[in-house]
């Protein structure tokens, strides 16, 4: 089936089950993604029928109401960040129950610009996965948001803190890794974002513990700190 940007969700997802692959769900299965509603069709092949589709919103909502993995994805890839509403987010939210979905909405909702209000709102929120959303929306927002101010970056570090002793798998990685993003934002953001994590790196909380010694073992590092142009920094933190 010939794809374009005319193709309706019904082509699209259509075309994803002729490319079904089993070979692929055990594998993705391995790296603890939800396989249920999932054909197995690699981010490569995703992107490749992106470019192939383009954008449009109102299909993209379509595509996510399907509940299959890879239409969902294709959701996320192929909706208009400037239309967006806070409620498709927070429906879209409601339904994810696998990291990589998490992830990659959180793209969307960054480039939306509704990190301000669903960030403490999903962080607040005590399901694993639309905490998860909380957290990958600031490591995104660290990476992709360049001209917002670093006091607005930073100023997610309590939130970080707060959440650190969340021992759920899911979180606590995205905590990691919203502390590591800021962190390796640039100079004037690693300080305080090592400082956190030289923090939680000495908690008698063992998730904090892992989230701050992982985080300072990489923010220490020679690479990071020739990057960002650190002077004075200790590689021997990461040890501590």
């Amino acid at each position: 089936m010939s794809l374009s940007p005319t193709s309706g969700a019904g082509d699209i997802i259509e075309h994803l089950r002729t490319l079904r692959s089993q070979e692929n769900l055990a594998g993705m299965a391995r790296f603890g993604i939800v396989t249920e509603t999932a054909l197995g069709l690699s981010n490569v092949e995703l992107h490749r029928i992106t470019r192939l589709v383009k954008v449009n919103h109102a299909r993209a909502l379509e595509l996510w109401q399907s509940g299959i993995r890879e239409a969902r994805i294709l959701a996320a890839f192929t909706a208009d960040p400037k239309t967006l509403t806070l409620d498709d987010a927070r429906l879209w939210a409601d339904d994810c129950n696998s990291w990589e979905v998490v992830d990659t909405i959180a793209d969307v909702f960054v480039a939306a610009r509704f990190e301000q209000v669903l960030i403490p709102e999903f962080a607040a929120d005590t399901r694993e996965f639309v905490r998860r959303i909380a957290f990958a929306m600031i490591a995104t927002a660290a990476v992709h948001l360049k001209k917002e101010p670093d006091a607005s970056l930073l100023a997610w570090l309590p939130l970080i803190e707060r959440h650190a002793k969340d021992e759920r798998n899911f979180v606590k990685k995205a905590v990691n890794w919203a502390l590591r993003q800021i962190g390796k934002r640039n100079a004037a953001c690693h300080g305080p974002a090592l400082a956190l994590a030289q923090k939680l790196a000495g908690s008698t909380d063992r998730t904090a513990r892992w989230i701050g010694k992982d985080a300072l073992r990489e923010l220490s590092s020679d690479k990071v700190l020739a990057r960002l142009g650190v002077v004075g920094a200790s590689t021997d933190r990461a040890q501590s």
